[in-house]
């Protein structure tokens, strides 16, 4: 027998999922859809619907992409892994910066 998917997610992942589940839950009521007509809109079922507004891992995050373009909030997604936003890689990539850069060397024979 295997595991549950959310029993070997970190905690953090797991917290951070049903955040996104409760604020696309929330998104719905506030815009007054029905589970029904957004379950229709989003193409799944609504026990699909319930499982993403659960934060459930197991739902394909393709899923979750299209509830998010059905509520109109798909301009966060291309940002999710944006280098601009990625600190411990920029600072990685900083350290790596050269401490001291030379001009280039003059060619022979002029001068």
């Amino acid at each position: 027998m295997s595991a549950k998917p959310e029993a070997t997610l970190p905690i953090p992942v797991r917290r951070a999922l049903r955040k996104l589940g409760a604020d696309i839950r929330d998104a719905r009521r506030r815009r007054r859809i029905p589970t029904t007509t957004m379950a229709e809109r989003s193409l799944i079922s609504r026990v699909t619907l319930t499982k993403v507004e659960k934060g459930d891992p197991s739902v394909s995050f393709g899923i979750y992409a299209t509830v998010l373009f059905v509520l109109g909030m798909t301009e966060r997604l291309a940002e999710l892994a944006d280098p601009k936003h990625d600190t411990i890689g920029l600072s990685l990539e900083d350290d790596l910066l050269p401490q001291r850069i030379r001009s280039p060397n003059k060619p022979k024979g002029t001068g």
